[in-house]
């Protein structure tokens, strides 16, 4: 299987939708990328508060004469075991962004490695064999040496999904659920020709 380089003319014949301007896009995909990682930051991280720790509400000795600071109870921050003052509560991270945007920043991150030359297509991807060893050499001859390869297509087989599982520095993924973030972490794009129709639809406005 031999791959091609897509540039911008081979990307318009796709129907690709192309954000060209160089400052247009930028700042979506910047609140695409952010709320990606806001929303998968779990927020789970909680502490008691002075009104929420087990604690008796027992005065620990007389209010005068002792010669210490006034108390009443045990529950203060300043007591062993009492509550935390100002520590981390349950919070929601999550971040929304509307589809305008995400498409925008959709089509600028395709846009920007196609110019930059890291995007290849191919006719088919397929190993019959489902060995990793045969992935890796195929994925080798596609993209070269690199660091992390991604391989975008409409549906793989289940010999093809097998042999990529254990393959850490490639990913098969869905034309339908490749997002931005990927797009802008793979050294190398490799994208399926059958898949092109469905990434136009995604970037189409």
């Amino acid at each position: 299987m031999a791959a091609k380089t897509l540039n911008l003319e081979g990307a318009k014949k796709a129907s690709i939708t192309l954000v060209e301007d160089a400052d247009r896009g930028r700042q979506a995909v910047h609140d695409v990328i952010v709320a990606m990682h806001a929303n998968r930051r779990s927020g789970t991280a909680h502490t008691k508060t002075r009104g929420e720790v087990s604690a008796t509400g027992k005065k620990p000795f007389k209010q005068k004469g002792t010669g210490r600071a006034r108390q009443g109870g045990n529950a203060s921050p300043t007591h062993r075991g009492g509550g935390v003052a100002f520590g981390p509560r349950y919070r929601d991270y999550s971040k929304k962004v509307n589809r305008t945007t995400r498409r925008l920043a959709f089509s600028k991150a395709l846009t920007e490695r196609i110019a930059e030359e890291d995007v290849l297509t191919i006719a088919d991807f397929a190993i019959s064999d489902g060995k990793t060893s045969s992935f890796v050499k195929e994925v080798s001859g596609l993209a070269g040496v690199v660091k992390r390869v991604l391989i975008v297509g409409n549906d793989f087989s289940e010999e093809t999904k097998r042999a990529a599982r254990n393959c850490q520095s490639a990913l098969l993924i869905s034309a339908h659920e490749v997002n931005t973030e990927q797009l802008l972490h793979y050294s190398k794009i490799v994208i399926v020709e059958s898949a092109l129709e469905t990434l136009a639809a995604r970037t189409a406005n």
